[in-house]
């Protein structure tokens, strides 16, 4: 058997897609290409260490040629769900097929017997009730909140309820108090979501609204166990970086640390790459999906990319022989369709590490578990029972 890992480090770069998926029109997605439309969309691109691994051979860039000789192995991995949401994405990458997506709401807003009963619960008037950009519908309600006691409630793309609080005048605990409320009737089939989320902001008047750091997810459980499970129960280290604590709603995980923006998530991971832990370090960067991908904003999206890249240098240059490194994502928001939803399309696999002597192209994979079956291989856990994937570990020379 090969040499095992010590650490693995698995990077999200949330909604980071690399081309339409064969599905994508079922999804009402044609010709999306995240990567390949933010390449069109600027004159410079400046992304060294990702042309390095092997990204430009996975995918044209215009301005970033592909290498003769890659450091990483690079391919594409296709997802089996039936989804193109954050939740749905990520825990396939840990084994779990999710058949089924997850109800959204985007269209028409929350049927008015759940926003009715909310109100009743809650014993606040809703407003808002549609999908909508957080600040966005921050700037456009958050006076009337404030003014009124009014609560406002949105969606947007994902399987998501979002309801926004002022911390100064309605508080934390009440918000949280009502999420809670929120949670427990989207436990219906009929209303179910994948998550419920607290967006909490402070200010008095437009113009002066801010969201703070103090969100938090109330999302389902996964339906069953994960890779994450196995390896906690193996009792190796499963620490979480970002959102990955919330996506799991903690199942699995050893340690976590929340981040307020991508590049501090990458600072944090840079970090752990200091310290001594044996297993996994899972960390998901959302700034590409929720300031670029949805605000439909490709050069914004490209800076956030050029800025990753910076980081991933640095990380790089500290990971240590026995350590692995995979760059991925879990669907696809392509800047430059229509419309504010995720896109339905492939994702990069590139893994990494400073023992490889180079690497080279893969075959393209069915689904994302490949990712969790190459991590529990690697720290000989099994795949929990119903979960798919197959690992590459072997590949990996």
């Amino acid at each position: 058997m090969k040499k095992a890992y010590r650490r693995i480090f698995t990077i999200v770069l949330d909604s980071f897609g690399v081309g339409a998926m064969e599905d994508s029109p079922q999804f009402g997605d044609v010709g999306v290409d995240t990567l390949g439309h933010i390449s069109e969309s600027v004159e410079e691109f400046k992304i060294p260490n990702l042309q390095k691994l092997g990204l430009a051979n996975l995918h044209p860039i215009r301005q970033v040629k592909s290498v003769e000789k890659p450091l990483g192995y690079y391919g594409k991995l296709r997802e089996a769900s039936r989804g193109k949401d954050t939740m749905t994405g990520h825990w396939e990458m840990m084994g779990l097929w999710t058949k089924k997506a997850f109800r959204t709401f985007t269209e028409h807003g929350f049927p008015p017997e759940l926003i009715q009963e909310l109100s009743r619960r809650t014993g606040r008037v809703i407003i808002g009730n549609k999908s909508a950009s957080g600040t966005q519908i921050i700037e456009e309600l958050g006076e009337e909140e404030i003014a009124t006691g009014h609560l406002i409630v949105y969606t947007s793309a994902d399987s998501v309820m979002q309801i926004c609080g002022n911390e100064e005048t309605m508080g934390l605990e009440n918000l949280y108090r009502y999420c809670e409320i929120a949670r427990e009737l989207t436990m219906k089939d009929e209303w179910k979501v994948g998550r419920v989320i607290a967006r909490p902001y402070v200010g008095k008047k437009k113009g002066e609204f801010r969201r703070t750091a103090n969100r938090h997810d109330y999302a389902l459980k996964p339906f069953g166990k994960t890779v994450l499970d196995t390896l906690k129960e193996a009792g190796y280290d499963v620490i979480s970086v970002g959102k990955i604590y919330d996506i799991f709603s903690g199942e699995g995980i050893t340690e976590f640390q929340k981040s307020q923006s991508s590049v501090q998530g990458m600072d944090q991971t840079i970090e752990l790459a200091g310290r001594d832990f044996h297993g996994l370090c899972f960390v998901n960067l959302v700034d590409f999906d929720v300031l670029w991908g949805h605000r439909r904003d490709p050069v914004g999206y490209a800076r956030e990319l050029e800025r990753f890249d910076v980081k991933l240098g640095e990380l790089m240059k500290v990971l240590r022989e026995d350590d692995l490194l995979i760059l991925t994502a879990d669907h696809g928001n392509d800047p430059t369709y229509s419309g504010t939803d995720h896109t339905r399309e492939k994702v990069p696999f590139l893994a990494w590490s400073p023992s490889m002597r180079g690497g080279e192209k893969l075959a393209e994979s069915e689904n994302f578990a490949v990712i969790g079956a190459t991590i529990a291989e690697n720290f000989q856990v099994e795949m929990p029972e119903g979960t798919i994937g197959t690992s590459i570990l072997n590949k990996l020379k």
